[in-house]
């Protein structure tokens, strides 16, 4: 797991408790593109199931976990994609 990627988790792990969280690295995919950066740890994907985000929007719920992840983004993360549901979703 990369240095961006553990961040990430940790941050998210702390702040929502999630049941699940997957994070990954696909800076990969983006090599070339607006915000890449040679070793990568700029592009992102989170996969997040939490209580914390039941009933909430799916803007809502970015823009949490976007409010956690200002440091990271103020560094090297240029991109990420969310999935973010509640529990209550399935």
């Amino acid at each position: 797991m990369s240095e961006m990627a553990a961040a990430i988790e940790a941050k998210l792990r702390t702040a929502f408790s999630p049941q699940t969280l997957d994070v990954r690295d696909v800076s990969h995919q983006h090599a070339g593109h607006a915000g890449a950066r040679p070793g990568g740890q700029t592009h992102f994907e989170v996969e997040i199931t939490a209580e914390h985000f039941n009933g909430l929007s799916r803007v809502a719920a970015h823009r949490a976990i976007m409010a956690e992840l200002g440091e990271e983004f103020s560094s090297t993360l240029h991109a990420l994609n969310i999935k973010a549901k509640g529990v209550s979703e399935g």
